[in-house]
């Protein structure tokens, strides 16, 4: 290994920020253009905040704390294979961790509707590493000497395939670390409600209207089996994103990046991520579609159909006070009313609906994304990834605050669902099976009709009084057999 020498510059232990006013000159292909003397990008950022400052959404920072990690790992293959000067390649690194861990955000300030291949976004990384570390170099800001943002920070990289690979670290990162947990978290919440109401027997309904009883914990039982699904499904999904494209280069065909740097450089992300990342078997998928973020966030649009539904039916249940369902009594977190004293209202749940019908929006924006682009390369990622993380980011929000300030505050109206119990017309069902359907609906028809009793119009009809008793049993029709 190469061993520090004479010829290696000193770094200086620089703290980060440029103690300057005013704008310096900064150059690329298309000449020169003023900069912000205080900040570290270059003439390519400039030139994208000029011309594609449109609305207000920035690039999500989680690209960018993803893309430390890109870069730090190209680095490392490019010095340890001898491309790139070790000293150069540690110091790169150094710089890439700053912006992995967040110090340096502000420094990346361009807007998500930039070129479709994230080229603007990749040159902002690439201007900031070389200015910063000239600076730690002692050298002059903007001269892209000794560092130069492409032949040295982009070495045997494009935008083409490093944008994607960030893409796709961004993402995982989120979904793994913040949104499956949510979920899980939310999951477990529901799940021991289910367990606590286990006994408790409740008028079911199907089509909004009465049908035949279940256990409390039924009903919250099948809300927890169906986010299991859409856990299973959204880790599922996720697990393809760990696929990069790094090594595709401009079309997928690894021009100018060494044999093996793909495998190399996934190997190392892996290493610095903990993620376990793998080259994409096949580049030209990997840069020509987003199919694998289409299929991850077309997961997160199954779980924000779950979540909708649960959320949906639990405002509908607490519904009242008086005129409503009132099975449930739902945590009053804040008033909900301005002009009328004394009204509680599911704000939770209303948001949850909110959040959920957002996310299955932002899959229309995705899919209709990752069906365009042409022929090697999607130029559609900056839209898709800015809706991937913000889906992740307000599902993970939002399964917590659901949690924390409705699901686990929740009480049974006990009261309520005894009376719908005792008032039930659809336990005539079990009676159908001896005395007939016909005879079952003509009693049903006139328990109904009169205002009756179920039990009262049963034995009117000539319904033994001990057989009924024997099967008309809530609890037991609950579970049959």
């Amino acid at each position: 290994m190469k061993t520090k020498t004479d010829a290696d510059p000193r770094v200086f232990a620089l703290p980060i920020g440029l103690d300057a006013a005013g704008t310096r000159t900064e150059f690329d292909s298309l000449g020169e253009i003023q900069v912000p003397a205080k900040h570290y990008w270059g003439a390519q950022t400039q030139r994208s905040l000029k011309h594609f400052a449109i609305g207000g959404e920035r690039m999500p920072k989680e690209v960018y704390h993803a893309y430390g990690f890109v870069k730090k790992a190209a680095a490392i293959v490019n010095a340890r294979d001898g491309r790139l000067a070790e000293w150069m390649g540690k110091l790169i690194a150094q710089v890439c961790d700053e912006i992995s861990s967040g110090q340096l955000d502000t420094e990346f300030p361009l807007y998500v509707w930039q070129s479709g291949s994230g080229t603007h976004t990749n040159m902002n990384v690439n201007e900031v590493i070389s200015n910063r570390c000239i600076q730690l170099l002692g050298g002059v800001m903007g001269s892209q000497s000794p560092v130069h943002p492409n032949d040295h920070v982009n070495m045997a990289q494009s935008s083409n395939d490093t944008f994607p690979t960030a893409m796709h670290l961004a993402g995982y990162g989120m979904v793994v670390s913040e949104t499956i947990p949510a979920l899980k978290r939310l999951r477990d919440a529901l799940s021991e409600k289910a367990d606590q109401w286990a006994q408790v027997v409740k008028i079911g309904r199907t089509h909004l209207q009465d049908a035949t009883p279940l256990a409390v914990g039924q009903q919250w039982s099948g809300y927890v089996a169906a986010l299991d699904d859409s856990i299973a499904d959204v880790s599922r999904a996720t697990e393809g994103l760990l696929h990069i494209a790094m090594g595709g280069t401009a079309v997928g065909t690894g021009v100018n990046a060494p044999a093996a740097f793909s495998e190399a450089v996934a190997e190392v992300l892996s290493d610095l991520t903990g993620f376990a990342v793998r080259t994409a078997e096949n580049k030209f998928a990997a840069q020509a579609t987003l199919d694998r973020m289409v299929r991850a966030h077309a997961a997160l649009k199954g779980a924000a159909v779950t979540l909708y539904k649960i959320a949906n039916d639990l405002r509908w249940l607490g519904s009242g006070p008086r005129a409503g369902l009132m099975e449930l009594h739902l945590p009053a977190n804040e008033p909900g009313s301005s002009i009328m004293p004394g009204k509680v209202n599911p704000s939770q749940a209303e948001v949850m609906l909110m959040v959920s019908i957002e996310i299955m929006a932002s899959d229309v924006a995705v899919q209709m994304a990752g069906a365009e682009g042409n022929f090697e390369l999607n130029t559609f990622r900056p839209l898709v990834v800015r809706h991937y993380l913000h889906s992740a980011r307000i599902m993970a929000d939002c399964c917590d605050h659901f949690r924390e300030f409705m699901v686990e505050g929740i009480r049974l109206n006990m009261e309520t669902i005894r009376k719908n119990l005792e008032r039930s017309v659809m336990m005539v069902t079990a009676l159908a099976p001896v005395i007939g359907y016909a005879k079952a609906a003509e009693i049903a028809r006139e328990t109904i009709q009169h205002d009756l009793t179920l039990r009262e119009v049963a034995l009117a009809h000539g319904v033994d009084e001990a057989f009924y008793d024997r099967v008309v049993v809530p609890l037991e029709m609950t579970r049959p057999g």
